[in-house]
């Protein structure tokens, strides 16, 4: 497999580990970015651009990165916050009165954003026609009635997230989704290919590759331990749990290589970037980015902090596992393994990762065209945050054990 792109001395570790993804682990198709203090010091793709396809992968193939798109989405209410436009501590109700109904009104922004709402499923599941409508997602959710009191409990809101804080985006700019909110205020001054709704051009040009499901490898006997728990084998087979109706609430799934899922605006699940977008992306979250951009940094640091200070954290009553969450963003821990205990970030389903470490001036970006059934901790993202750790501590301290789910 030829690898394409570029490391800075110190960095080759990250390359290694990016080919033995494909002849060890089954990569089809992927890239990967790390900056460090604002500066890009791995840039690498290869493969090809479609999971079934024959096309090379390119610099500039985007990918739909599915939950990564969280992280990214997660920006705006706390942008918003910061400018004064909307309160974490107001009840949801306030901004969104219909929201109100069925014991919600108690419901806090804040609670959105660290998946204490109560709000991860849906007692009748959207089609995809109706999920992609602006309209009738945050309708189903604000006629929706808790699944446990707000504020008590947390459990991962893998869908209904984005039509929640979609909504409440919308009430507070007078009408502007995130999707739009983050092309105006975050993308387009970041430079960045990084869309939450690939415009007509972008399609048209042929920017996002073809995705599909992979085969899991076959175990080596190294590494990181991978064997689900049997809590989680059986939260996913019991088709009456929390855990199958929350990623049910869209039903079937749409077909994520389908122009109209792609064009829609699902801030949960639907977003696309490259590797150097979800990375630049971070990099700006923690500090300035070099080039055209320097100077622009998107969090003050107080807006930082709370992004990654622990808001919910023990058994996540949907991914079953324990899980750790500030507002918007996952932090580490066992289900989800970043670089060091200050970081966060969010994986996708079945790959992708976007994160920061801001004590070691670390951002990452990856993306794949070939899902897994894993949810938080993929073992090639999690090979190439093994290498990014080798690479800054001489291969001391490349982690242990991951609950994987």
């Amino acid at each position: 497999m030829d690898v394409h792109g570029t490391v800075a001395e110190g960095f080759e570790p990250v390359r290694e580990a990016f080919a033995r993804n494909f002849t060890a682990l089954g990569e089809r198709g992927a890239a990967v970015a790390v900056y460090r203090d604002g500066r890009k010091v791995v840039d690498l793709w290869g493969g090809t651009r479609d999971v079934d396809g024959t096309e090379p992968w390119r610099r500039g193939t985007a990918q739909v990165v599915r939950s990564a798109t969280k992280g990214v989405a997660a920006a705006v209410p706390l942008l918003l916050h910061r400018r004064g436009e909307l309160d974490l501590d107001t009840p949801v109700g306030e901004y969104w009165p219909e929201f109100k109904a069925h014991g919600k009104e108690r419901v806090l922004v804040r609670h959105v954003l660290n998946h204490r709402a109560g709000l991860p499923v849906l007692d009748r599941p959207l089609t995809p026609e109706e999920a992609l409508d602006p309209l009738r997602g945050p309708a189903a959710v604000a006629a929706q009635a808790p699944v446990w009191e707000p504020g008590t409990d947390h459990g991962y809101h893998a869908l209904t997230y984005g039509w929640l804080l979609d909504e409440l985006v919308r009430r507070v700019t007078g009408g502007r989704g995130a999707g739009q909110w983050i092309a105006d205020e975050i993308a387009r001054p970041l430079g960045l290919d990084l869309w939450v709704g690939l415009p007509a051009a972008e399609e048209a040009a042929g920017r996002a590759g073809r995705v599909g499901r992979l085969d899991e490898p076959e175990p080596s006997g190294n590494g990181p331990r991978l064997r689900p728990k049997r809590a989680v084998t059986e939260a996913y087979g019991n088709s009456d749990s929390l855990t199958r109706r929350a990623f049910a609430a869209i039903t079937p799934f749409p077909d994520q290589n389908d122009p109209v899922y792609r064009a829609a605006a699902l801030p949960a699940a639907n977003g696309i970037a490259t590797a150097d977008g979800l990375a630049r992306f971070y990099a700006a979250l923690i500090g300035e980015v070099d080039g055209v951009t320097r100077g622009l940094r998107l969090f003050d640091p107080a807006t930082m902090e709370l992004a990654r200070a622990e808001e919910s954290a023990g058994p996540d009553r949907i991914l079953v596992v324990g899980t750790r969450f500030g507002l918007g963003y996952m932090l580490h821990g066992s289900a989800s393994p970043f670089l060091s205990p200050g970081s966060f970030g969010h994986p996708g389903r079945g790959g992708s990762l976007g994160f920061a470490d801001p004590e070691a001036g670390i951002a990452l970006g990856y993306v794949t065209n070939g899902f897994r059934k894993s949810v938080t901790a993929d073992p090639r993202a999690q090979a190439l945050v093994r290498a990014v750790r080798a690479s800054l501590s001489d291969g001391a301290g490349t982690g242990s054990d991951v609950d994987r789910v």
